[in-house]
């Protein structure tokens, strides 16, 4: 049983390395992409948003499915759909066919993160949950990372339509894994010794009643301060470190990697603290919003990064908002688990946390693309502004968020969150 849990937890990290680097293909081949189609950076801007828009668009619908037809046949599906459309973008000879198959591969990927939600929520108990999903989630890093040197290779040896076939087979390489390897908690002989999946005690709670609560609200806002400042990772910062920091193809595929390589063990400590801290007697609250609000106050060094001339600082100025934006993200994702009121809504409240964190892709993208085109090339303001939005995240999950706690079928009129961190 242990063994197939972390097996699980692998196969979830797969799907979100294959998902990042699928969605940031694009950004690394934006050059090659700009040449090909003779566009400039707010077309560019708006290829890039693209993705973001039916990706936010079928958050909250794909957590209702998941939650009613099991991430068992969900994740597979929402992985195959995105890989189609990773490989038919090769194809795109226009701006508009281009926007289409973004558009198509948001479909798809808006699966990803409220089926591996889920999963988490089956198959670990909520003192553990933490770690497991900073764990899946720090595939978003490694995909990420390895986009950077993996696409600029392709690109530079077999051009950017060959870099979206090859994607889009990974896909399709792990949709026929998963159908070999996994199968349900209920399945396994010995799932009834760990009791995984908790009771279903929450009332009747419906899928409307969910925005009653402060805290759903608290969790929105914050993850899409979270997703403003993280976004720029995964779409402008290749183009921001060739043509404002004058990287070559080479050295983007090397030092490029640095922020992305130091968030993936600061994902990882993140959860360990958060599960570490409530096993030792802290409240569930305390663990998590410790954890949320430090490292979203910590990521706001992303500004910095704007107003040295010295490489190796700027690097680390982003590498730190990096590494501390996936240590708030592992407490981020283990939420759903924690406050949904029966596990037929866990899947639901991430497509829902997720949809309004993805808006943050659509505003990030368009916006950077703009401030660029208006002043002639400066990614100060967006730099300066996402570093404010990382500021504000800390200001929601500690005081609009209130206990960590399964969500109430009637919230109290009125009621206001527990502001403490400590209760």
């Amino acid at each position: 049983m242990k063994k197939m849990r972390w097996m699980v937890i692998f196969l979830c990290f797969l799907a979100i390395a294959i998902n990042y680097i699928d969605r940031a293909n694009m950004a690394v081949a934006a050059p090659d992409i700009q040449k090909a189609l003779d566009i400039g950076p707010a077309q560019m801007g708006l290829l890039l948003s693209g993705f973001f828009w039916t990706y936010a668009l079928m958050q909250m619908p794909f957590g209702w499915f998941v939650d009613r037809v099991g991430a068992r046949i969900a994740l597979p599906l929402a992985v195959g759909w995105w890989s189609l459309f990773t490989a038919l973008t090769a194809g795109a000879s226009s701006v508009a066919a281009m926007f289409g198959c973004r558009l198509m591969l948001g479909v798809g990927e808006a699966g990803a993160y409220p089926s591996c939600a889920k999963l988490v929520s089956q198959w670990f108990r909520p003192e553990q949950r933490a770690l497991a999903t900073s764990l899946f989630d720090s595939g978003s890093r490694v995909g990420s990372a390895v986009s950077i040197p993996l696409i600029a290779l392709i690109v530079s040896t077999m051009g950017w339509k060959a870099a979206f076939v090859l994607t889009g087979l990974l896909g399709v390489i792990w949709v026929l894994g998963w159908l070999v390897v996994y199968r349900n908690p209920d399945e396994d002989a010995s799932a009834h010794a760990e009791a995984l999946t908790s009771k279903d005690a929450g009332g009747d709670v419906t899928w409307a009643s969910l925005f009653r609560h402060r805290t759903m609200w608290g969790m929105m806002l914050g993850f899409f301060c979270l997703n403003f400042a993280i976004y720029f990772f995964i779409t402008w910062f290749p183009s921001y470190l060739v043509e404002t920091r004058g990287f070559s193809l080479k050295s983007l595929g090397t030092l490029g990697m640095i922020p992305a390589l130091m968030a993936i063990p600061s994902g990882w400590l993140g959860g360990w603290v958060s599960d570490a801290i409530y096993r030792r007697g802290w409240s569930l609250t305390a663990a998590r919003k410790t954890c949320m609000v430090g490292g979203m106050l910590m990521s706001s060094t992303i500004t910095l990064s704007a107003f040295t001339s010295n490489t190796w600082l700027m690097l680390a100025f982003f590498g730190i908002a990096y590494g501390s934006l996936a240590f708030a993200a592992a407490s981020i994702w283990a939420l759903p688990g924690d406050v949904a009121p029966t596990p037929r809504h866990v899947a639901s409240i991430g497509g829902i946390q997720n949809f309004a964190s993805n808006l943050a892709g659509i505003v990030i993208t368009t916006f950077t693309g703009l401030m660029v085109q208006l002043t002639k090339g400066s990614f100060t303001v967006p730099l300066v502004v996402a570093g404010a939005f990382c500021l504000l995240g800390a200001f929601s999950y500690l005081v609009i968020v209130g206990r960590i706690e399964p969500l109430s079928a009637k919230p109290r009129r009125g009621a206001l969150p527990e502001p403490s961190l400590y209760r």
